[in-house]
């Protein structure tokens, strides 16, 4: 069976130069979406991506990244619009990193892809009257 989920992986500062992803790659057969990522010599790294592959080999390759020493966390949350709050001022569109929102044309309101949207929180602070919430 093929699974597909959303992670976030924070490197400790001594493994942020050693080729982890290429791992999962060469050795556990799985395949990669890179959603965000943060990489600073000596320094901690965030790399948030969508992994897939067989069931097996994705255990496996969590089994890895726990042992090498890389701190794994689901992107279960979710970030959702109050519709009632929003007041469609835009300041979400600037700060998006995934382009998780679109100006309609016609309309001028705010649309929010909630596909395209990483949970990565920078519109929550960005947006004034608190229309964006994170949801677990």
């Amino acid at each position: 069976m093929i699974v597909s989920k959303k992670i976030v992986l924070h490197f400790p500062s001594r493994l942020v130069d050693q080729p982890i992803v290429y791992r999962l790659i060469k050795e556990y057969d799985l395949s990669f979406n890179i959603l965000k990522a943060s990489v600073i010599p000596d320094e901690e790294g965030l790399l948030v991506l969508e992994l897939s592959g067989e069931q097996s080999n994705y255990d496996k390759g969590i089994k890895y990244l726990t042992k090498t020493g890389v701190k794994i966390q689901s992107l279960s949350q979710n970030v959702l619009r109050n519709e009632s709050r929003c007041t469609h001022c835009g300041a979400c569109i600037t700060i998006c990193p995934t382009n998780a929102f679109e100006l309609d044309k016609i309309s001028r309101q705010v649309i929010f892809i909630n596909e395209k949207c990483i949970a990565c929180g920078l519109c929550i602070k960005a947006c004034p009257p608190r229309a964006m919430e994170l949801h677990f």
